[in-house]
């Protein structure tokens, strides 16, 4: 008998419920092999979601399948590439072809045994029946094992409203052949090589190449049939390695399927043959494991990352607790706290919701935050909170002891899985506590320290080196974020992308950061500390003496002069600027004013700080960059609609489309600005000259509102289409500041946020080198004048190449100002322009830096 109503499915684990699509494999991401929901498990044993018949059990006894009412088929697969354990950590209770029912115990696994060898625990629970059922209805927030509602599953309705027609009792889609012409018929045959068969990630790639044919195609093992474009049938056929499968295709393009599907299956359907697992390393029941297995390079003394601010620090290792801020412990207005508490709620969901969708494709990123959402709506630390302040509690202190008394619940437990939960639960309830607390009230750290953190934030940075830290580690973070941006600028060595187990480091340990090598050092021996502090001394020693002369131009051997600017954020930026010799700022970053706030600045607020600036200068120029904010760069306050990739949707000049009102007020309080030397407005993530035609028109608008002078408008050089078009953007605008961090990301299709991707990002790969290069070119035919403002602008070692394609400007990170300065001094502009025609030829970013190499470029 079968029905058409609607299936319920309970949660067959506890654990926060993640998104599919931030699962870190898109396999189950990209929903190829079907809908579904995830669960980051902190219980053990697999439950059945309903009742239904077990249809397959993985020889490894990781996936299971089950066929419910309707023909609904549900797969369940514990965990990420957990296939390759063998069955190691795994015990079934349930065999092939039994009736179950909901709540019924299916596997149980060794959670620990899983966490130390394998990428992630999240258990993926798939609608495989996609055809002919949809998922109506999900849960979020935390799932409770055979308690809560995980999601409802309804029949799919034909055009004429009629369900679909289940198959019988025994008959799945693996028994059925597909519809088959009973002419043009071609097959194959073709053995699995797999080492652990056709599981589930290559039976998704064979049947999404499957379905680009307008063929039907099936495979057979042993007498039974499947359909290939099903990745339920498929994986139903349980052929293992060694299995020899028969493709058979009819239809127009049958010959070429099979073999497009035999060559693919020959060479491993998108796996590693060659690959093996590494042995178990041992347990260390005292730690808990951490989120991701460590580089290979990586070892018990040195953890590497990629260098995001240069510089070498000696110091003890402090680890910031997100929970640590002091708080008054009563309060009197019980109606103020609990209001106090929801807005606080509502800004950190607000913010991790903003976190998840900037993190695009990378899903491990995304996948931690989704479970910080999850875990921060838990209703029992809620409840807790509130009671306290009924009771007299203020909100701060209140949510704090809530979090602390979830927190020392899973972590007496002395499982590594759930301290693994305990310390996410420390860091999204520290997030909440910092919109309750303020951010002046954060945690001090002490002076001479190495910090290390999950992720750092700009006003973090910011902080930190006014308390005099010596360096930074992130295991979160880019290069050119925006916090990497302020510490190089502060002149803080700071490495991102460090492994998670960083933070398990014990606190006061000994260590040497080194960021020109990308390695923190622990416990570094005597001989190692007396090295490090020679380099140090000659470090400091060669500074001043680049400081001592920072005033004076920079000009080379042969007499061309090259201006060098800044990039600043703040008016106390400026004034140091000036202090170390800049000729005036070439970038002021506005949106780091709007950061950390619950609404935009006023209008006045920023006339006034830009006037600050415009006052530290004197009759130095000044460029002031509206507004750049969305991908990367969120806004709590400015909430952007979710998007797959935010590095290329809504963010930049586009941001003035969707918020007019703001991009209008920026620009009416720099035009109330009054700089001696006149200031420039730049326009960031330029696409086309129809945005930069609008915003030219708005900016006149405003210009002739309030009766100000004229102002010179240029445009940033990030993305490809304006450079390609450099030549019809010269004809619009006044001049070019080309931000190359940007451009080099969209240039070699590389997110710059990324940690795995930021060491092969490098604005001297010769793909950028010749957009400069037509920018300058085309620039120069109408007189614009063009300038850098990317990080490779402060990179001592690529100035050479950079003044031998014609730029005349640099504006730097205010601390690399003198060593800039010296470096361009020590050049000949003819022979940098020879350097720079060799390196356009060159065909990596390797081999342009081995030419400016020491050796290579004497002379």
């Amino acid at each position: 008998m079968h029905t058409s109503e609607p299936l319920t499915l309970l949660a067959p684990l506890s654990g926060p419920i993640v998104p599919i699509e931030s699962v870190p494999d898109a396999v189950f991401a990209d929903k190829i092999v079907g809908d579904g929901i995830s669960i980051d498990p902190t219980s053990q044993t697999l439950l059945a979601p309903c009742d239904a018949t077990v249809t397959q059990l993985h020889a490894a006894r990781h996936a299971i399948t089950l066929s419910a009412a309707g023909g609904v088929e549900i797969m369940i697969h514990v965990g990420i590439d957990t296939v390759g354990l063998k069955g190691e950590g795994f015990r079934a209770r349930v065999s092939q072809g039994d009736r179950v029912s909901a709540g019924q115990a299916l596997i149980e696994f060794d959670a620990d045994h899983l966490l130390r060898n394998a990428p992630s625990l999240l258990t993926q629970i798939i609608v495989l029946s996609g055809e002919t059922s949809a998922i109506v209805e999900r849960a979020s927030g935390v799932a409770k094992a055979g308690a809560s509602r995980l999601m409802t599953v309804s029949p799919r309705r034909r055009a004429g409203g009629e369900a679909p027609r289940a198959s019988s009792a025994g008959e799945t889609s693996a028994s059925r052949p597909p519809p088959r012409a009973t002419v043009g018929i071609t097959s194959a045959l073709v053995v699995v090589p797999n080492p652990h068969g056709l599981h589930v990630r290559p039976a998704a790639v064979l049947a999404t190449e499957a379905k680009s044919f307008a063929a039907d195609i099936s495979v057979e093992l042993a007498g039974r049939n499947a359909n290939a474009k099903s990745v339920g049938a498929l994986m139903k056929l349980g052929a293992g390695p060694g299995a020899e499968l028969r493709i058979v295709a009819s239809g127009s393009e049958a010959a070429r399927a099979v073999a497009r599907l035999v060559e693919l299956v020959r060479s491993g359907l998108g796996e590693d043959l060659s690959a093996a697992r590494p042995p178990s390393p041992p347990a260390d029941p005292g730690r808990a494991a951490p989120a991701a297995a460590p580089r290979p390079s990586d070892d018990a003394r040195h953890l590497h990352g990629v260098s995001a601010s240069p510089g070498l620090a000696i110091g003890p290792i402090c680890t910031i607790d997100p929970l640590a801020a002091p708080v008054d412990e009563g309060a009197t207005d019980t109606e103020a706290e609990l209001a106090r508490l929801q807005k606080a709620l509502l800004h950190t969901r607000l913010e991790l919701k903003q976190l998840v969708a900037a993190s695009g494709k990378r899903v491990e990123q995304a996948q931690i935050f989704s479970a910080h959402l999850a875990m921060l709506d838990d209703p029992e630390m809620i409840t807790r909170t509130e009671v306290a302040i009924v009771e007299g509690k203020s909100a701060a202190f209140a949510w704090r002891e809530a979090v602390m008394s979830s927190y020392r619940e899973l972590a007496r437990l002395s499982n590594p899985l759930l301290a693994a939960r305990a310390n996410d639960l420390r860091d999204v309830g520290g997030r909440a506590l910092r919109h309750l607390a303020g951010v002046d009230e954060a945690q001090a750290v002490p002076a001479g320290s190495i910090v290390v953190a999950e992720s750092l934030t700009p006003s973090e940075v910011v902080r930190l080196a006014d308390q005099r830290i010596a360096g930074l580690v992130s295991v979160l973070g880019g290069t050119t974020s925006h916090a990497a941006i302020l510490a190089r600028s502060l002149g803080v060595p700071y490495l991102v992308g460090a492994s998670p187990s960083l933070l398990a480091v014990e606190a006061g340990a000994a260590a040497v950061l080194d960021t020109d090598e990308a390695v923190l050092l622990l416990h570094p021996s005597a001989a190692e500390l007396d090295a490090y502090r020679g380099r140090l001394g000659a470090r400091q020693a060669l500074r001043e003496r680049q400081e001592a002369a920072a005033g004076e131009r920079a000009v080379t051997r042969d007499g061309v002069h090259v201006a060098v600017l800044a990039n600043i954020a703040s008016a106390d930026d400026a004034r140091k600027a000036v202090r170390l010799g800049a000729e005036g700022v070439g970038l002021l970053r506005t949106e780091l004013m709007f950061f950390d706030r619950d609404s935009a600045p006023t209008e006045a607020d920023q006339t006034a700080a830009y006037q600050e600036i415009a006052d530290a200068l004197g009759e130095r120029p000044f460029v002031i960059r509206t507004l750049d904010v969305g991908g990367d760069k969120p806004l709590s306050y400015m909430p952007l609609p979710a998007e797959d990739n935010p590095l290329l949707g809504i963010r930049g000049l586009r941001i003035g489309a969707l918020h007019p009102t703001i991009l209008r007020s920026q620009l009416r309080a720099i035009l109330a600005v009054r700089a001696p030397a006149g200031h420039r407005v730049l326009l960031p993530m330029v696409a086309s000259l129809e945005e930069l035609k609008e915003a030219r028109q708005v900016l006149e608008e405003e210009r002739r509102r309030a009766g100000s002078p004229p102002v010179e408008l240029g445009v940033m050089v990030e993305v490809p289409s304006v450079a390609v078009q450099a030549d019809r953007f010269a004809a619009e605008v006044d001049f070019f500041s080309i931000g190359t961090n940007d451009l080099t990301q969209y240039t070699l299709a590389m997110d710059r946020t990324h940690p795995r991707l930021a060491g092969r990002q490098d604005a001297l790969h010769p793909a950028v080198l010749r957009l400069i290069d037509a920018t300058v070119q085309a620039a120069r035919k109408r007189e614009r004048h063009v300038a850098i403002c990317g990080a490779v602008a402060s990179d001592p070692e690529a100035v050479a190449v950079l003044i031998g394609l014609g730029v005349t400007e640099l504006s730097v990170s205010v601390q690399a100002i003198p060593e800039v300065k010296a470096r361009i001094r020590e050049l000949d502009a003819a022979r940098c322009r020879e350097i720079a025609r060799a390196a356009l030829d060159l065909g990596t970013a390797a081999e342009v830096r081995a030419l400016l190499s020491p050796g290579a470029r004497s002379g």
